[in-house]
């Protein structure tokens, strides 16, 4: 059997219309004769046809009960099937490609005729089946560029977050750790009606990435500013507060030298706004209430919290309860006011994230 030539598989219990239908097709294909559509379903446990020739008006099953069959087998159900009749009304021909079936071809058969027919929708077959491969292979390349993409914001966001953290240990645990505050605060949100909306909009893993390089802007401060064990003066906070700046200015740059990335746009927001206040008294812009961003709203309450809750070089770290008590005391000044309610509400997830964190770090 030469299987490179395509295989017909005809089905019909008339051992007249299986010679003649083997004998128009045989010069061309691998023809193999089946006469029911019983052992059709054998037949094909061994071998996969790429066109099936099916008689409608048969003993048991009939051509009908068999084409139901084939296409609710998985294995089957892309199979081109061209029903063998001598039924010819419309409602005949209508049922039969409701069924599945992609031709009919009426009894008696001109061998000229059914030829051309095999021929025409194994054409279109293996065309049908080129474009599904095609497409099966762009898919493939698209989950392997978007992987790429995925790879790149990590490598960034990984890069700038250990270089932060070679310089301070401190910093670079608060950034690690600010963005599982926000996927608390983020579920939450997505339960009320009054942020539901918007934060269902985002794409929320690139926000959460981006929330680690919310503090790149530290980069360009200098070491007796940023690891200074005491207060800073007015003069020194003014260069402090420029990190701000620094930070969107840095990740600008990349946005520049990279595709357009989600990440980097989200990243850019957080780093510049992140020390605005609700009242319009922050940095580096004075926004006020709704014209800060709401990631930056979330950010700020996040940054907060675990700002107040960890040790710096100029203050102990206070404890979950006061920073807490802080952060209500904010309320409608420094943070907005149903964010912040929101916040008091999860603080014990957010608290149980930090306790988890430090034993892992213990460990």
């Amino acid at each position: 059997m030469n299987r490179q030539r395509p295989c017909v598989f005809l089905v019909d219990d008339s051992i007249v219309d299986l010679n003649m239908g083997k004998s128009a097709l045989q010069h061309n294909y691998t023809v193999i004769t089946i006469p029911s559509g019983e052992k059709l379903f054998i037949a094909l446990k061994k071998q996969r046809p790429d066109l099936i020739l099916l008689d409608i008006e048969m003993p048991g099953m009939s051509g009908y009960d068999t084409i139901q069959g084939l296409k609710t087998d998985p294995e089957t159900v892309d199979i081109p099937v061209i029903f063998l009749t001598s039924k010819n009304t419309s409602d005949d021909e209508y049922l039969g490609f409701s069924l599945g079936a992609v031709d009919y071809v009426t009894k008696p058969f001109s061998q000229a005729i059914l030829m051309k027919r095999v021929e025409l929708h194994l054409t279109l077959h293996s065309q049908q089946e080129t474009i599904r491969e095609y497409n099966r292979k762009l898919i493939e390349l698209v989950n392997v560029k978007t992987n790429d993409i995925s790879d790149l914001q990590n490598a960034v966001i990984m890069w700038a977050v250990e270089v932060i953290e070679f310089r301070d240990s401190k910093t670079g645990q608060h950034v690690e750790c600010v963005p599982k505050y926000l996927e608390i605060m983020l579920n939450e949100m997505l339960k009320t009606e009054q942020f539901a909306k918007e934060v269902a909009s985002w794409d929320s893993e690139a926000f959460l990435k981006s929330a680690l390089l919310h503090d790149v802007g530290k980069i360009r401060i200098r070491d007796d500013l940023l690891l200074k064990p005491s207060r800073l003066t007015d003069d020194e906070f003014v260069k402090m507060k420029l990190h701000s700046s620094y930070g969107t200015e840095l990740i600008e740059k990349l946005e520049k030298k990279v595709p357009r990335q989600t990440f980097l746009e989200y990243a850019a927001i957080l780093a510049r706004w992140h020390h605005e206040r609700w009242d319009g008294t922050g940095y580096p812009d004075g926004l006020k209430g709704d014209e800060i961003p709401l990631q930056v709203r979330m950010m700020a309450l996040a940054d907060v919290y675990d700002a107040l809750i960890s040790e710096r070089p100029y203050k102990k770290a206070y404890s979950h309860k006061k920073a807490i008590k802080i952060i209500s005391e904010g309320r409608g000044t420094q943070f907005d006011p149903d964010l912040t309610d929101l916040f008091i509400g999860i603080s014990d997830k957010i608290k149980l994230v930090r306790e988890e964190g430090e034993n892992a770090q213990a460990i």
